[in-house]
């Protein structure tokens, strides 16, 4: 009975033990893990910066070979103060340009007019009697808004290189889009009056036409027998010398354009918008009362009806000329943008791999030449599309006259 029983302890006393150790084992985990974790995110910030100070020659190094398609192409579309051809970086680390700088005249009300050459500018490095050309790194650097500003404008600077916004600048500079439209049209000027002169001396009357002659004799025999005819009739030559000068200025803007280092003219929306407001105010001035009658009072058409169908002809008056601006503009801004897309490649897969870039050479190239040559046609079109449509708008504003004419011929004839 003095003997002392020891009794293995009870289940739910062996359970609460079990539950503590795992417990106090999990905050000790738990702990590590936070440590383990602090260690690696204080650690890493460390790392960083010492890669940071370790290494910004590689990565400026890198940023300055990466090449941007987006600058080149709109550098190309758009208009400059100069004509560029092409850049290269100097032994001495700097860029140099081959361009043909171009006339800068400002006007300001502080000022007056202010008249240089764009080299004063350096390429927007450099700012000229209080004057800056702003480049896109520029803007970015500005943190400039783009709706605003843009590469290539002209903007006032105080002394401390900063845009004055308080001074107006009117730009009146001869820029690329300008000269190139000169010349165009000085060399059209050169080669109608070396054609004339040619058929004042007998050649092309008396004899067969020779050399350009027999050109100009196919563009002028063309444009009168499948646009002015078909669609003007009677009329046909009273338009026949504006359709002959706009296909014929149109087409030669379109060829000297795809000229490498010449400007886009035709695709530019300012140059398209003039040529249609010209050719708009020739519909106009060839409209008659039954044109006006058919558009305010559409004949053999229901009361109810007219409501609807007068708006929708007062609106046709002006999608005439906005559709003969965007078509040109359209196609020939695209043709341009594809050219410089599949020359941009090879200079793209050279920035990933030097190999990759010449091995993709061969393929770009042979497809510029081959949109090239598509674009050479593509010249022509727009110019025949531009001069039939306008040709077709002008025999619908004359339409009416038609038909008086042969009412007035039947009458006669009775």
């Amino acid at each position: 009975m003095g003997r002392n029983f020891i009794f293995p302890p009870s289940p739910l006393i062996f359970a609460a033990k079990f539950r503590e150790h795992m417990r106090s084992k999990s905050i000790k985990s738990l702990l590590a893990a936070v440590f383990s974790l602090g260690v690696l995110l204080f650690s890493q910030p460390a790392k960083a910066q010492h890669e940071e100070h370790k290494e910004p020659a590689k990565d400026s190094a890198k940023k300055e070979k990466i090449f941007d398609a987006n600058e080149v192409i709109f550098g190309h579309i758009m208009d400059a103060h100069e004509f560029h051809f092409f850049s290269w970086k100097g032994s001495d680390g700097h860029q140099h340009h081959a361009t043909i700088p171009l006339p800068v005249i400002l006007y300001t009300k502080e000022k007056g007019l202010s008249v240089f050459m764009s080299s004063a500018f350096h390429h927007g490095e450099h700012n000229h009697e209080g004057f800056g050309l702003l480049t896109n790194e520029k803007i970015d650097a500005l943190k400039l808004d783009r709706n605003k500003y843009a590469a290539g404008h002209i903007v006032a600077v105080n002394a401390a290189g900063e845009i004055d916004q308080t001074v107006k600048v009117y730009d009146f500079s001869l820029t690329r889009n300008v000269v190139q439209m000169l010349l165009a049209l000085t060399l059209l000027v050169f080669i109608l009056i070396k054609v004339a002169r040619r058929y004042g001396t007998g050649v092309g009357i008396t004899s067969a036409p020779k050399g350009m002659q027999n050109t100009m004799e196919t563009i002028v025999n063309f444009v009168n027998d499948e646009i002015a005819k078909p669609n003007l009739g009677a009329k046909s030559s009273k338009y026949l010398p504006y359709l002959l000068t706009v296909f014929l200025f149109i087409l030669i803007n379109n060829i000297v354009g795809l000229i490498p280092g010449t400007a886009n003219v035709t695709g530019n929306i300012a140059f398209t918008f003039v040529l249609s407001m010209i050719s708009f105010v020739v519909i106009l001035f060839s409209s008659n009362k039954h044109y006006w009658g058919h558009i305010i009072n559409p004949p053999g058409v229901p009361g109810w009806v007219k409501i609807i169908l007068v708006p929708v002809e007062i609106l046709g008056i002006f999608t005439k000329p906005f559709a003969l601006m965007i078509r040109l503009f359209a196609n020939m801004v695209a043709g341009h943008i594809l050219i410089i897309c599949l020359i941009s490649l090879i200079f793209i897969m050279a920035a990933l791999n030097q190999y990759v870039g010449w091995g993709f050479s061969p393929f770009s190239i042979a497809f510029t030449i081959f949109i090239y040559f598509i674009e050479v046609l593509v010249a022509f079109l727009q110019a025949f599309i531009f001069t039939i449509l306008t040709g077709v708008f002008i025999g619908q504003a004359i339409e009416g006259a038609h038909e008086d004419h042969g009412d007035h011929a039947h009458a006669a004839a009775h």
